[in-house]
């Protein structure tokens, strides 16, 4: 049959020179960096970058909250200190001047809150001044509030409510100018403690434009990583993977001859030599096959004209050769008959040696013959029973059963899918030779069985004859081959061999058991046939037997 390859799946000429190209040794770098290693280079820079960014980022974050802390909890909390310090200063120099221009003791009352908010604001101040000009500051409040307290506040406030008026006179002129020098104390304190929190104010609008300005930068390079990591892994991943998957769909697509090229990192540089190795090898693989096509084509066409002649042959053995046999032997046999006794001894015996040999020349023929038609001739599988294949072929021999007395019996044969006469062939043949090659000293004995071996049929036909001697088991299935003299057992040679090639038709096999002692057991396999189950048939044996039995009768004729 000719090939229906399409002309691009094979090697064109110019890879038929070409010579085989060898497959590199795994895990060999070829050179250059692998995408493994670059991978590895490229995330470990990455994260170095990330590492960095995020360094950058905490140290910005962390100096923003310090100095919004500053701001928050120092600079803001003193300033008001501050000034709930001079309010309470205030109010302890608003109740001793009450207190001294009239007497009266309610006075005093603002006074003493006033001590109260003043110790109040020291104390935090003194937490909160972390400088050294804030606890100097605070230092110069703190002296000059205890100067005028103790030259006027206190004094006034120890006198009696009558006396207070006299007292306070006297001390009026000392006491303002003291509490002018506390005054300008506190007004300077506020004034470094509002310097002080602008400084904060301004050093966190520095840190929040800083902080803007790195995070966006952050933003920037993260994103320009992003592009760098996209841009590498297109450059030295995405687009040699798709050069290389080009290359090996062309090739796949059956151009054999179009070369894979190597792109990219080491290693997809070595997978494209190694897909380069491979179609090399499929090139050089399909430039064998197209030749051994060409032989096979070659071949077909000379077992086409082979199968031609021999039907031919077939032809004119059945026809031309069977005509002149025919009259060969009829002229023979006439002579014979017209002139036997007229002529000497050795004349009539070589008319007898003429018919005999006419005669053993046509069987010869009819066996080439049949020998041929196996597998060629009604070789269609249809369902058959062995049973009525067995009863037929008992009834072709029954001749030559009852001349040999024989007993024939067999088990419950199957249905199987074959063709009904090569079986009936097939089993003629081997009950034949086992009727045939009897042993002198008993009468033949034989037994046909059947027993299903999975997808098979295991049958067997057993004798109790002269054997076969096991270094001749492969010479018995050989066309022509024969153990004997044509005087001792007659035949062409042709029987077992008809048989192998039924069974190899069918496809089981056919060999001898040599464990089977005495006589000879013939083993052949035939095909099941899909659910079809064995008939339990059989003959009610006369002697007892549980196989089916069969015993032709007797007869006058002579053999089959």
């Amino acid at each position: 049959m000719a090939s229906q390859t399409p002309a691009a799946h094979h090697p064109t000429a110019e890879t038929r020179g070409r010579p085989r190209p060898e497959r590199p040794a795994v895990g060999t770098d070829g050179g250059g960096w692998s995408t493994r290693r670059r991978l590895r280079v490229g995330v470990s820079a990455s994260l170095a970058v990330l590492v960095l960014l995020g360094t950058l980022g905490f140290w910005v974050f962390a100096h923003s909250s310090v100095v919004n802390n500053r701001l928050v909890d120092v600079s803001s909390p003193a300033l008001i200190a501050a000034v709930r310090l001079e309010s309470g200063l205030v109010n302890q120099e608003t109740g001793i001047r009450g207190y001294g221009l009239t007497g009266q003791a309610e006075f005093l009352a603002p006074y003493e809150q006033g001590i109260a908010q003043q110790r109040d604001a020291v104390a935090e101040l003194r937490r909160l001044s972390t400088g050294e000009r804030s606890r100097a500051d605070l230092d110069l409040v703190v002296a000059r509030a205890e100067a005028w307290q103790s030259q006027v506040a206190r004094p006034v406030a120890a006198a009696p409510p009558g006396s207070a008026v006299p007292a306070a006179g006297r001390q009026t002129a000392e006491g303002k100018a003291a509490f002018d020098a506390l005054r300008a104390a506190m007004t300077l304190q506020q004034e470094h403690l509002q310097a002080d929190r602008a400084d904060s104010r301004a050093a966190l609008q520095s840190v929040r434009t800083l902080r803007n300005v790195v995070f966006s930068a952050i933003a920037l390079i993260i994103l320009l990583l992003a592009v760098l990591v996209f841009e590498g892994l297109r450059r030295g991943v995405t687009r040699p993977l798709e050069h290389l998957s080009a290359d090996a769909e062309r090739v796949a697509r059956g151009d054999f001859s179009h070369p894979i090229t190597p792109t990219g990192p080491a290693d997809l540089r070595q997978l494209a030599a190694v897909v380069e190795a491979m179609r090399g090898r499929l090139a050089h693989e399909l430039l064998a096959k197209e030749a051994a096509r060409q032989v096979l084509d070659a071949q077909a066409v000379d077992l086409r004209r082979s199968n031609s002649e021999l039907e031919q042959f077939a032809y004119v053995a059945s026809h031309d050769l069977q005509e002149p046999l025919r009259k060969v032997a009829s002229f023979c046999q006439l002579l014979q008959r017209r002139y036997g006794g007229n002529l000497d001894a050795r004349a009539d015996q070589y008319i007898e040696f003429a018919v005999d040999g006419a005669n053993r020349m046509q069987t010869l023929i009819n066996d080439l013959l049949a020998f041929s038609r196996v597998g060629r001739v009604h070789a269609s599988y249809t369902p058959v029973d062995l049973e009525q294949v067995f009863a037929r072929t008992v009834d072709s021999l029954s001749i030559a059963i009852a001349d040999n007395e024989a007993v024939i019996t067999h088990d419950a044969l199957p249905r199987i899918s074959g063709d009904a006469t090569q079986l009936g062939m097939l089993l003629q043949n081997l009950l034949s030779n086992a009727v045939k090659f009897r042993s002198p000293d008993r009468a033949p004995r034989i037994h046909l069985e059947a027993v299903r071996d999975g997808d098979l049929w295991r049958c067997a036909v057993t004798d109790n004859g002269i054997g076969i001697d096991g270094d001749f088991v492969d010479k018995v299935f050989v066309i022509f081959q024969r153990l004997h003299t044509r005087d001792a057992y007659p035949g062409n040679g042709i029987g077992l061999a008809m048989c192998k090639k039924i069974v190899e038709f069918h496809g089981g096999t056919i060999e001898v058991d040599l464990t089977h002692t005495p006589g000879t057991r013939l083993v052949f396999t035939l095909p099941v046939e899909e659910s079809v189950e064995p008939q339990e048939t059989a003959v009610a044996p006369a002697d007892g037997r549980t196989e089916g039995l069969l015993v032709a009768p007797r007869a006058e004729a002579g053999h089959a």
